[in-house]
């Protein structure tokens, strides 16, 4: 198991390595959070993207049923689902995308169980510009609680793949 891991590890390396020697990532804006090496690689084992890979740096706003003008249901007319809709603008980053954020993996999600950073773009609204995400969190204020340190932060989203329909549960 441990010359498994290892050698897992040099081809990570190697990789990154010739990735960034061949053609370097893009750099993210200045409002991007710090570089994190272990994130990126639990990132790239979960999505298959070379870490740095990141399609967009999104800034954040949480928002949660209760408020005012929340509907239950998204554009798609799908019911809005606590830790996994997201709103995206719909042009750059289209409805129907599965999406990868990597600050929200191990966040607490509702049934107690841990998130495994995956969102569903199933909402637009008028406040959606390029450049911003909005992630439902659940019924009233307190739900927003674990999310709180990611409301107006710049998150790292990678597109996961797509969905037909609504998002699962």
């Amino acid at each position: 198991m441990k010359r498994s891991f290892v050698g897992l590890a040099a081809l990570c390396l190697a990789l990154c390595a010739k990735a960034v020697l061949a053609d370097p990532a893009p750099t993210p804006p200045p409002a991007a959070p710090a570089a994190d090496p272990i994130g990126d690689l639990i990132s790239a084992a979960l999505t298959g993207a070379l870490p740095g890979s990141a399609d967009f740096y999104l800034k954040a706003t949480l928002y949660h049923a209760g408020e005012r003008g929340m509907r239950e249901l998204d554009s798609l007319g799908c019911k809005v689902v606590a830790m996994r809709t997201a709103a995206v603008d719909g042009v750059k980053l289209p409805r129907h995308t599965v999406l990868f954020i990597k600050e929200t993996v191990g966040l607490p999600m509702p049934d107690g169980s841990k998130h495994d950073g995956y969102w569903y773009a199933s909402d637009v609204g008028p406040a959606i510009h390029p450049g911003r995400i909005d992630l439902f969190t659940g019924t009233g204020a307190a739900s927003m609680g674990p999310l709180m340190s990611l409301n107006l932060a710049t998150l790292t989203v990678m597109k996961a793949g797509a969905f037909e329909g609504c998002p699962p549960r």
